[in-house]
């Protein structure tokens, strides 16, 4: 699934070119792209207005006012604009017509070659959709609280790599982007989280802001041709990366080579002197 960075990058073409659209028309193409779906989804969307793109962590939605559109990228799922007829790809799995703000003809198709994505026409309860009511807030947000979370981390006896994937602590930090804050950290993702001194928290989930800032500054991180922006264009930051995918090679602080191990399932990087 894209982590933040990236979800933030299409959240923001989406609103550069969707805000103040309404839809004109909608077909689903497959039916695991809409499933869990009582009513067919244009009785849903058909004259809705797109108040604005909205995001929380990884997760992604339309404000439609009382209702929101919740899209679930899943692991390759591709929000692509452009004028009518333009995409034309074998994996688009929901298309809709729009006409945008200025009265133009717009055209928003969802492309998910592994159909593990969705969009969900949903109410809303306390301004965010019902599937993210459970998400906590990402570090990227203007409320989020360092420090209250901060503390929240230090509660917990698991893995400081697992705590950090924990979406109902912090939202948004995935797998890539926690090996490089712990890496900038200097912070072993095996320790336990409740060893952490509050400082070393506040200063994690500072390195995780950073880095994640950073990423969306270059377009996200991209390794394959599935994750693209609006337009079809990739992220880069893949290149800048410190720590993860770089098994065997030096650290960039010490020049000790990077281990890779697994942590809940889930690879972790690391240096053992400086972390």
């Amino acid at each position: 699934m894209p982590e933040l960075p990236e979800v933030e990058v299409v959240r923001r073409g989406l609103a550069e070119h969707l805000g103040g659209a309404t839809f004109e028309d909608v077909t689903v193409l497959h039916p695991r792209a809409n499933r869990g779906q009582d009513a067919p989804l244009a009785d849903l969307l058909v004259g809705a207005r797109i108040d604005e793109v909205r995001r929380r962590g990884k997760y992604l939605w339309l404000d439609l006012g009382d209702d929101a559109l919740y899209v679930h990228l899943g692991m390759s799922g591709q929000m692509l604009v452009g004028d009518p007829g333009v995409c034309t790809s074998p994996h688009m799995r929901i298309h809709a017509s729009l006409t945008d703000a200025a009265g133009r003809a717009r055209e928003l198709a969802f492309v998910d070659q592994r159909t593990f994505g969705r969009w969900l026409y949903t109410p809303q309860v306390g301004g965010v959709p019902v599937p993210v009511a459970h998400v906590a807030l990402d570090p990227l947000e203007e409320d989020f609280d360092r420090v209250a979370v901060a503390r929240l981390i230090r509660r917990k006896r698991s893995p400081i790599k697992s705590v950090l994937l924990n979406q109902e602590i912090v939202s948004g930090i995935g797998n890539i982007y926690a090996d490089e804050a712990l890496w900038q950290a200097g912070i072993a993702p095996t320790r336990r989280a409740s060893s952490l001194l509050q400082r070393e928290a506040v200063a994690l989930l500072e390195a995780a802001e950073d880095v994640m800032r950073r990423a969306l500054a270059e377009g996200g991180t991209s390794f394959d041709s599935l994750y693209v922006n609006v337009n079809g264009e990739s992220g880069y930051f893949s290149r800048s990366l410190n720590a993860y995918g770089r098994e065997g090679e030096p650290c960039r602080r010490c020049g000790t080579p990077l281990r890779r191990i697994v942590i809940g399932g889930r690879s972790s990087h690391f240096c053992e002197k400086c972390q």
